[in-house]
């Protein structure tokens, strides 16, 4: 499994790169993932292309790093965030976000599964943790499908549209 995962990750994932633009455009202003971003307005096309030429692809540095999700011909669909990167403890946390019209064709499963491989055998990670809406069945199948497990909620942890909700805190242990 580990060397179909690097397959995988090879023709899958990537770095950003700055011909990426149009696709980080409308992914970070997708105003259904706000609720997880934590953002509040929609970005500018310039401060986008700011955040492409001035990031940093040093996960030790910044910790945390973007890969996007390719399909076959190189088309981004979405992407995956590890975060939180901590090298001392071997843990990091991740997000997944798939643009609406490539939802439910196996993308983000597949990544999730090349990620996982990638960053036990790369980054020494022993643990991931994410924290998944409790409404968000999807993602709680998701996450469960590669491994995760529910080890605790979080109550009145999101706030959206006038009420709280709680999130699922999953990790997998690698």
């Amino acid at each position: 499994m580990l060397d179909k995962s690097k397959n995988i990750i090879k023709k899958m994932l990537r770095a950003l790169e700055p011909t990426d633009i149009d696709f980080l455009y409308q992914l970070e202003n997708e105003r259904g993932l706000w609720e997880v971003s934590e953002t509040q307005l929609p970005f500018a096309r310039h401060l986008l292309q700011q955040y492409l030429l001035n990031a940093t692809q040093d996960i030790y540095e910044a910790k945390q790093f973007r890969f996007v999700i390719a399909a076959e011909d190189d088309t981004p669909v979405g992407c995956v965030d590890l975060y939180d990167f901590c090298p001392q403890h071997k843990r990091a946390s991740v997000g997944i976000a798939i643009l609406p019209n490539y939802r439910g064709k196996g993308y983000a499963q597949q990544a999730l599964t090349a990620l996982i491989a990638h960053v036990k055998t790369y980054l020494d990670i022993h643990q991931l943790v994410a924290y998944i809406p409790a409404d968000n069945k999807v993602s709680d199948s998701l996450f469960q499908k590669v491994g995760f497990t529910a080890v605790a909620t979080l109550p009145d942890w999101l706030y959206s549209k006038g009420a709280y909700k709680a999130v699922g805190v999953y990790r997998i242990v690698i």
